[in-house]
């Protein structure tokens, strides 16, 4: 200190400060000027000085600190006792716990430690729902991360609903996530079952449960199987009775494969036993299976038993596509031209080579207009302009005008028979 009578008192305040945790000390200087009269007392102005020393080491104590934090089931760093304004702070949390989701460090302010270190249950993020959204309310007023506790309202999209089947749904942040872990559930509809019989109408059912299905014969649910399960993704299988083909039964022959499902378009291929052959000659063959069933039955047959084409019917035909060669049990069906009569079996069999008794079609009689003016006949019915008539037909004849009958009465209504027919006369 420096003493300059009648000017002022200059002096120099040093103050040094540490903290536990630091290597080098900090010290504070202050230069201090204080004006005095012209022969004040040299006692006065070292009080002056001890005041000033005073007020600047008690403001020096007035610095913004903080005290270390006290977070439960954590540890930080660095340790210290005192946190200067501005002094950062990391810290980590006990196994199962998290740090605030604002991250795992705190700053010393003139408020405290911010944000405030604290170690807690792991908060939700904004839940992702498949299939289904949070209700507005939720959506916009929520605050997230969501601690565990708070729970939102949720709505699911069509064909999907929460697990308590109603319009609506609650999810749930606990401390293994969201809850339920899937808010919206598959929702599946058995009804209107085209080709099998449907369970009760607008039956639902939840992932996981199954339903019995009994389609109509001819038809199945893929695979053969007869229970359908609700998934995520809708019924598996899915829930569709198909056509299908049942093995046929094989005569003299065996299938190539077994234990698959036909459906319409596929085939079956078989083989003929030693020294038997199909229809076509081979030894070998192949089925199709189409919306009626199988496009022939699989049989084999010894070319001794074998017909050959259906003998041939006067005036008719059979109504199939003929084929060179007929195995044992064939059935053909013969029909006859326009105005010729079948007479006989409709349907010829063949048996041990030989086919049964074909049908005859019978002639139809043809009614002359020059046999009628030869008689001086007409027909009775104006409107009858038919002149064809079929076997066992009836025709009626009267007299032209100005003719009179001379045959029998009886002789105007006539048989047809077998392309004959007999006129009446009149004179």
């Amino acid at each position: 200190m420096n003493k300059h009578p009648g000017s002022a008192l200059k002096f120099r305040l040093t103050l040094t400060t540490a903290h536990e945790a630091d290597s080098h000390p900090t010290e504070h200087g202050w230069d201090i000027r204080v004006d005095t009269p012209s022969g004040m007392p040299t006692m006065l102005l070292s009080l002056i000085s001890v005041i000033v020393t005073l007020w600047v080491s008690r403001a020096h104590g007035q610095e913004t600190t903080c005290d270390p934090p006290a977070i439960a089931n954590g540890v930080y760093a660095p340790l210290r006792t005192k946190y200067r304004l501005e002094d950062v702070i990391t810290y980590s949390c006990d196994h199962g716990l998290y740090p605030s989701s604002h991250g795992n460090t705190a700053n010393c302010t003139e408020g405290g430690w911010a944000p405030p270190p604290r170690c807690s249950l792991k908060p939700c993020e904004y839940p992702e729902i498949k299939h289904g959204y949070l209700s507005w309310r939720s959506r916009y007023l929520g605050n997230f991360p969501a601690f565990v506790g708070q729970q939102f309202y949720y709505y699911c999209d069509g064909n999907y609903v929460p697990p308590t089947q109603d319009n609506w749904g609650t999810i749930i942040c606990t401390t293994d996530g969201w809850s339920p872990d899937i808010p919206c559930l598959r929702k599946c509809v058995a009804n209107n079952l085209e080709h099998g019989h449907s369970p009760r109408k607008e039956q639902t059912y939840l992932p996981g449960e199954s339903v019995r299905i009994f389609c109509h014969p001819g038809y199945s649910l893929q695979n053969r199987e007869s229970l359908v399960t609700c998934t995520e993704n809708g019924w598996s299988p899915p829930l569709s009775c198909l056509k299908h083909c049942d093995m046929p039964l094989f005569e003299n022959a065996t299938p190539t494969i077994t234990g698959k499902v036909f459906r319409p378009n596929d085939t079956l291929d078989y083989q003929c036993l030693d020294g038997y052959e199909n229809r076509d000659g081979h030894t070998m063959g192949s089925l199709l299976c189409g919306e009626d069933g199988w496009s022939h039955l699989p049989s084999c047959f010894k070319s001794a038993e074998k017909c050959g084409p259906p003998p041939a019917v006067g005036n008719g035909d059979i109504t199939s596509v003929p084929l060179a060669a007929y195995p044992p049990g064939s059935r053909v069906e013969y029909q006859c031209q326009a105005y010729y009569e079948l007479q006989g079996p409709k349907y010829v069999t063949c048996s041990d080579a030989k086919w049964s008794e074909p049908p005859k079609c019978l002639d139809a009689c043809v009614i002359s207009e020059e046999m009628m003016e030869k008689y001086n006949i007409r027909l009775k019915w104006k409107r009858d302009n038919k002149l064809y008539s079929k076997t066992n037909d009836t025709v009626e004849f009267v007299c032209r005008s100005g003719y009179r009958q001379k045959s029998a009465r009886s002789t105007f209504r006539v048989m047809c028979q077998e392309g004959k027919l007999t006129y009446p006369t009149c004179e």
